[in-house]
Formats: C-alpha cells, structure tokens, sequence
C-alpha cells in the first residue's frame, strides 16, 4: 500500500474519531468510554494501514 493511501485511510479515521467522540460522549456523559473509543478507532486504523 503507498503512502498517499495510508494517509487517507488516516484521515478517513479522522473524521469518525471527532464526531463519534462528542456523541459517545453525549451518551455516556464520560471522558473515558471516549478514550476507548479513540483508542478502538487507532487500533482499527493501525489494523488497516498494516494490510
């Protein structure tokens, strides 16, 4: 995989990581269920950036 498509997938992964945190947040009302959600979307993109 070249690198413009691995930096696309990471910025892909960008805009879920901002939106998705503000409304786990909403719904749970915590900063950590918002840092593992984080932390799932780095592994899922580290996940695909390796393949």
């Amino acid at each position: 995989m070249d690198i413009p498509r691995k930096l696309g997938i990471l910025i892909y992964t960008a805009v879920p990581a901002i939106v998705g945190g503000g409304i786990v947040y909403h719904f749970f009302g915590s900063y950590i269920q918002v840092i593992i959600f984080e932390i799932l979307l780095v592994l899922a993109a580290i996940g695909l950036i390796r393949n």
